[in-house]
């Protein structure tokens, strides 16, 4: 069955724009990427539209519809009511470059700033071993398709124009808190660079970035908060904090030597492998 929908598509560039309202046909089981392509072929085959594979795998075809942040070729049409007016717009935190298609370099620049993965020393490609179980929590990170939604969405960058030069957002947010959880990151300094570098506690977590994400990431509960509370644990941890306060005069480094936690070993804060028995009993090394 189809019928005549009504249709709010923001048309403009960088020099500005309107909404302009358009009435076009829409049938059953069609998303909103298939009627904007629609308007494209019958009636303004000038629309520019940013897509790719329609199935929800390659996060180009981002905008807002109804003020939402969302992927237009995961919005189905039979959850509007046929008389309902639906608005499509650009995301709003970027820049336009035509109708709805923005500029999201800024992505990519801040892509660039953090640091890559750092393998073990004296481990060649090919020689890296990790089980399972140390990986579980960093592999949801990786479903991410950066379709930039949640950078679109949290209000640290959306309202405030000024904060983009500090502030990374939640979408890399999750990669540095991938690294930091890789049991082969050779880097421990992933949570100091994304508190220093990165703007961390400038998120109010707030979850909306979470809210958006078409992969059902859960950004806030599992990156971002457990990077707050590393980054407090290593800046005000007490054991640490005696270590900063007898050091005055000479550098002392305080370090867990190892930590067995269930059937796990882990040194240095990296996961080696199993044991058979244990309890967690963290033992600390002080070196100056």
């Amino acid at each position: 069955m189809s019928y005549k929908g009504k249709f709010r598509v923001w048309r403009g560039d960088s020099e500005g724009g309107e909404l302009k309202d358009y009435e076009v046909e829409v049938n059953e089981g069609e998303v909103v990427l298939d009627v904007i392509h629609r308007l494209q072929a019958t009636q303004t085959p000038d629309m520019a539209v940013r897509w790719n594979c329609k199935a929800g795998k390659c996060g180009s075809c981002s905008a807002e519809i109804n003020g939402m942040p969302k992927l237009m070729c995961m919005c189905r049409m039979n959850t509007f009511a046929e008389d309902e007016v639906v608005t499509v717009t650009p995301m709003r935190t970027f820049p336009v470059i035509r109708d709805l298609v923005t500029d999201v370099s800024f992505n990519y620049a801040k892509a660039r700033e953090l640091p890559a993965f750092a393998p073990p020393p004296g481990l060649a490609p090919g020689e890296y071993r990790m089980q399972q179980v140390d990986v579980e929590r960093s592999q949801e990170f990786r479903k991410c398709i950066e379709c930039f939604l949640c950078q679109n969405t949290c209000h640290v960058s959306r309202e405030h124009e000024e904060n983009k030069e500090a502030f990374a957002g939640p979408r890399f947010f999750i990669r540095a808190a991938e690294l930091d959880m890789h049991p082969l990151d050779a880097r421990d300094d992933r949570a100091n660079f994304a508190r220093d570098s990165q703007g961390l506690g400038m998120c109010n977590i707030t979850k909306c970035c979470s809210d958006v994400c078409p992969e059902h990431i859960k950004i806030t509960d599992n990156a971002i908060i457990p990077m707050k509370e590393r980054v407090v644990d290593r800046k005000y941890d007490p054991v640490r904090w005696l270590g900063r306060t007898i050091g005055a005069n000479r550098v002392f480094r305080i370090r867990p030597l190892h930590c067995v936690v269930g059937e796990r070993e882990i040194l240095h804060g990296k996961t080696l492998g199993h044991r058979t028995t244990g309890s967690k009993r963290p033992v600390y090394e002080l070196s100056g």
